[in-house]
């Protein structure tokens, strides 16, 4: 290592303050004092080795130790601890700990020696590739605070993990198969090293006792494969005899054991072929695929796990004096506010009380740029915070944060079955049932021709036939399309979602706050002699609190801190889908909404594009808002026309201001002033003529049209992300996602398509060799994980053609190719 490259993490150093250390009888330079204490205390321990095994430079340490110190405490905490450490009995507990800093083996080498040889603790497990360390320690020699302290004291940094990762499914699903195909590896390699003995001859005929024995070593060599490696098949194969729904257990356990115990039966004769080997070959290759099978299915899910990781476990939250304390967020409450640093993840949903800030939702919106946040605005759980510090008060904490509802999205979608996956599931019990016929006429047919052929046949076609390619076809192309469209911030509630939208003929928006911003202002009110301005905006605000439309927000937002005096405290607020609000204020009824529905036929207004407040005896004041065209609303509707689809806008709306946005958007076709009732009535009569109907809509005020559609995608944020009433959810209601969800729905049926013709192709192909006696069960074996492996192969490859085919956007919007009234 160079001069000018600290020793001990690798980082240039300053040539300014040089910080030159011996160790180990010789000059080192080093970086920073964290990095002198790091080194020193390795070689204090004993342990210098480490440098000399590490393939890579150690983490730097942290250049903020306080800080660190500070976290590490706050894990003493109860309300922190009682998540991250769970009793093991005997007064031990053990905890799961993210390292970071974890770059080989060296380093799992010096975390295992600096903490094992600390009195109290029982067990150090680190695993490099994963960068975690299961810990148990006697609670009354050491904590878990301490524990840390020796982490950091040594380079690296330990995060507690929630306790429910000691007991991560998907952590043993994997040690339990990874260990199961390494016993079928090791017993397949030992059962064909035997069988070679006796295919090619090594043997003298006459020499049967040593014959024998080869046999029956073949047998102990495949009786681990057969009994622990391949007991998966069995108890599937009879789970699915239970439901008497056959599926691709059958076959396969079926022909295990067939071979085993003709094979076992020959031992016993001590005469004729043993099949040992070609039963440790079928059940190695099996496990193969399926291994592979569950790696793909675990990447899926990773989204859902990275999602959950974003909730830091501490925040820091100001008390009344000034300070700061550090508390788990379990601790947070709504209503306190919490300061977060500059690159720290945002721990709860809440509104930010400094002037700016920019942040990161990448995750979670699927938007790589940084957001600019302003006073007032909402910042979301999870985002990164690029700017700061920041102040912000909490509105929603734990599982009410957007966060949590998009992960609880995910979730859902993975958990559903969609309906091409069961109608795939029914035809592979259908297929099995063909399978086990075709099996029993190639027996009756080669105990006619040839009875010594009979068996290896039977076992050939029940190999190469095994549905598993055919089951996961459907399974493999679904779950890639859920995980890949998530990561772009489009969220699949329905799985059969996926095949409407990629059939959908026509595409129906709602304007106001859908096309465009949700955030409306207001921008002018006109009072009546019968009251004044103020006396105005304190009535419409009475009323507007109780609903969330963009109208009522804007009427909000405009009134600010305004307070409502008692009389004017609005009680009996009824909302109107598609009309507005009526309320009863100082006994008397008040409405807030259109002018027929707020004055009814007492009078006529000469404009239809405000609202009105009113009561019994008349206008009271008229509002009028402008709005702005929400960002990428034109060319998603671009990016939808260019792939063919009819789109339209509908909108309860003024007709004037729905024909101006329709134009600035480029759509001819479009219709106003229409109730939610008349919305369904137009998309039901598009879908009686055979149109297939997309209607996007804010998934909260337009729930019974998004539920008329064939596919309802609603645009939903904050809170709204889990009650949206949808097919699909647009995460931060980017539009510019729609045409790509569009596109790899198309990409994800026609994979579909193309996983399904190879299966049948390959059956087809396969199975009339396999009857033919022409294909050797191990081979058959080999060939059935193959197809499998292909047919995985392929589903991951749904959503790389779309990096590299981006979809069609239209020209940047700017003032001047928007129609007169519409804002930029």
């Amino acid at each position: 290592m160079s001069p000018q490259t600290c020793w001990h993490c690798g980082e240039p150093t300053l040539a300014t303050i040089p910080i030159h250390v011996e160790i180990a009888g010789e000059s080192r330079t080093l970086c920073c004092h964290g990095c002198v204490a790091a080194a020193q205390w390795i070689q204090q321990l004993g342990l210098w080795d480490y440098y000399r095994l590490r393939t890579g430079p150690a983490r730097k340490p942290s250049t903020s130790p306080d800080d660190d110190r500070r976290t590490n405490i706050a894990w003493s905490r109860p309300d922190a601890n009682q998540h991250v450490v769970r009793k093991a009995g005997n007064g031990h507990s053990e905890t799961m700990l993210l390292v970071e800093g974890v770059r080989c083996s060296a380093c799992v080498w010096l975390i295992e020696r600096v903490l094992g040889a600390v009195p109290g603790i029982s067990s150090v497990q680190v695993n490099a590739a994963s960068r975690r360390a299961r810990i148990v320690w006697d609670d009354s020699r050491i904590t878990l605070t301490q524990i840390l302290d020796l982490l950091s004291r040594s380079g690296y940094r330990g995060l507690p993990l929630n306790s429910q990762s000691l007991d991560d499914s998907r952590r043993r699903e994997s040690r339990d198969a990874l260990k199961r195909l390494l016993v079928a590896a090791f017993g397949a390699m030992q059962a064909m090293m035997f069988a070679s003995v006796l295919y090619l001859g090594a043997i003298d005929a006459t020499d049967t006792s040593t014959r024998q024995l080869f046999r029956w070593l073949g047998f102990l060599a495949a009786t681990p494969v057969v009994l622990y490696s391949a007991r998966p098949f069995f108890a599937g194969a009879w789970r699915s005899l239970q439901a008497r729904q056959p599926g691709m257990d059958v076959p396969v356990a079926l022909a295990i054991a067939m071979i085993y115990a003709a094979s076992l039966f020959e031992a016993v004769r001590g005469n004729g072929h043993v099949y040992f080997d070609s039963v440790s070959m079928f059940v190695l290759f099996l496990l193969a695929g399926r291994f592979l099978e569950m790696r793909a299915r675990h990447r899926a899910g990773d989204l859902t796990d990275a999602l959950a990781r974003l909730t830091p476990p501490f925040a820091d939250r100001l008390v009344r004096d000034g300070t700061v304390e550090r508390v788990s967020v379990h601790e947070l409450a709504v209503g306190d506010t919490v300061l977060v640093t500059e690159g720290s993840i945002v721990p709860a949903d809440g509104l930010l009380l400094s002037a700016a800030c920019r942040v990161d939702e990448a995750l979670l919106t699927g938007e790589s740029s940084p957001q600019a946040r302003s006073r007032g605005d909402t910042v979301i759980a999870g985002s990164t915070l690029i700017d700061g510090p920041a102040q912000l008060r909490v509105l929603r904490i734990g599982n009410d944060t957007a966060l949590a509802g998009i992960a609880t999205l995910v979730s859902r979608a993975h958990a559903q079955r969609p309906q091409l996956a069961q109608l795939g599931e029914r035809a592979a019990s259908r297929f099995v049932i063909r399978v086990l016929a075709l099996t029993a006429l190639t027996i009756a047919f080669w105990n006619y021709v040839d009875p010594s052929r009979a068996f290896a046949a039977a076992l050939a076609v029940l190999v190469v036939s095994c549905p598993c390619a055919f089951a996961l076809a459907v399974p493999a192309a679904i779950t890639r399309a859920i995980s890949v469209l998530a990561r772009h911030g489009v969220l699949i509630v329905k799985p059969d979602a996926i095949q409407s939208l990629a059939a959908a003929t026509h595409v129906v928006f709602d304007k106001t706050g859908t096309l465009t911003d949700p955030h409306l202002s207001l921008s002018d009110v006109s009072t009546t002699s019968r009251v004044t301005r103020q006396s105005a905006l304190q009535l419409s605000l009475a009323i507007a609190r109780a609903s969330r439309h963009p109208t009522a927000r804007a009427i909000v937002a405009a009134c600010g801190d305004l307070k409502c005096d008692p009389q004017d405290s609005a009680s009996h607020v009824i909302a109107l889908s598609g009309f507005g609000l009526r309320a009863t204020v100082d006994g008397r009824e008040v409405r807030l909404g259109r002018a027929d529905f707020a004055l009814g036929s007492a009078e006529v207004l000469p404009t239809d594009d405000c609202v009105v407040l009113a009561d019994d005896a008349g206008t009271l004041a008229t509002f009028k808002f402008s709005e702005r065209l929400r960002t990428g609303a034109r060319e998603a509707i671009a990016g939808l026309q260019a792939q063919g689809l009819q789109v339209a806008v509908a909108s309860g709306d003024a007709i004037a201001k729905v024909a101006s946005i329709a134009a600035a958007v480029g759509v001819t076709t479009w219709r106003g002033r229409l109730l939610p009732a008349d919305k369904l009535a137009w998309i039901s009569a598009m879908r009686a003529a055979g149109a297939r109907v997309i209607v996007v809509g804010d998934g909260v005020n337009d729930a019974p049209v998004l539920a008329g559609a064939d596919v309802g995608i609603a645009q939903a944020g904050g809170a709204d992300i889990a009650q949206a009433s949808s097919d699909v959810v647009l995460v931060g209601g980017r539009l510019e996602a729609l045409p790509l969800a569009r596109q790899i729905a198309q990409e994800t049926l026609t994979i579909l398509r193309q996983n399904q013709r190879w299966t049948m192709l390959y059956n087809f192909t396969a199975v009339p060799l396999a009857a033919a006696g022409m294909v050797h069960p191990w081979l058959a074996a080999l060939g059935m994980s193959l197809s499998s492996v292909c047919v995985l192969l392929n589903a991951l490859r749904i959503g790389r053609r779309s990096d590299r085919n981006p979809v069609v956007h239209a020209p940047p919007v700017t003032a001047g190719n928007l129609p007169q009234g519409c804002v930029v």
